[in-house]
């Protein structure tokens, strides 16, 4: 009597969407992931925009992109990642590790943080984890978390606020952002004022400064 054979069922590796908008890098992070058991990169894209284009039609199981792209911001992408597409985890590879930059991206739905002079093998640790655990940061970001920390971007301004902080910082005329804003420019003139007054800072160099110390804007 014969003993029936089990079905062996093929193993399927972790299908990773990548996003970065620069081709070297890309390259380089799929020829890494590339040795990494388990795990394979199905699709790229070089911007925001790009990735939530693919990603409607594609479904990978976990996305690695970077904070700063042409076009959609780091977390504009992510949160609508998060919304879209709650099963997809994020992880995001970035060169900047601001403490407020990382709260922002995790509270909008990343799963993790790595930053990107990390080793070969900390991409592999930091792929693992996210699968395994659901998080992973950085070391060295992680012990900066721990430190008591200031007032986040959110604490001490209004969303509107920070919105007009965002263009300010930019380079943007009062009457720029009126239009964009649906605002008039004196209104506008006004926001800045209580701005710069909330803050303790006197001019568009120290309000530009802040916005990138708390995240809002890349350098």
């Amino acid at each position: 009597m014969s003993i029936p054979r089990q079905a062996v069922v093929p193993f399927k590796p972790v299908q990773i969407v990548l996003a970065d908008d620069h081709d070297l890098v890309r390259e380089a992070i799929k020829a890494l992931v590339s040795m990494i058991d388990g795990f394979e990169v199905i699709a790229e894209a070089c911007n925001g925009m790009e990735l939530l284009t693919l990603l409607a039609d594609v479904t990978p199981d976990l996305v690695i992109t970077d904070m700063s792209m042409p076009g959609l911001d780091g977390i504009t992408v992510i949160a609508e990642i998060h919304d879209k597409y709650p099963g997809v985890k994020v992880l995001v590879l970035s060169m900047y590790d601001a403490v407020d930059f990382v709260k922002r991206a995790m509270a909008c739905g990343a799963c993790g943080y790595l930053l990107k002079n990390a080793s070969p093998f900390e991409l592999e640790q930091a792929l693992r984890s996210v699968m395994t655990i659901g998080g992973y940061l950085s070391p060295s970001i992680a012990q900066r978390l721990m430190q008591p920390s200031e007032p986040t971007a959110d604490d001490e301004l209004t969303h509107r606020q920070i919105e007009i902080l965002k263009l300010i910082a930019h380079g943007r005329a009062p009457k720029e952002i009126g239009h964009e804003l649906g605002l008039s420019s004196k209104t506008v003139d006004v926001h800045r004022a209580r701005i710069m007054e909330r803050l303790g800072l006197n001019d568009i160099a120290s309000l530009t400064l802040y916005a990138v110390r708390k995240g809002l804007i890349k350098p």
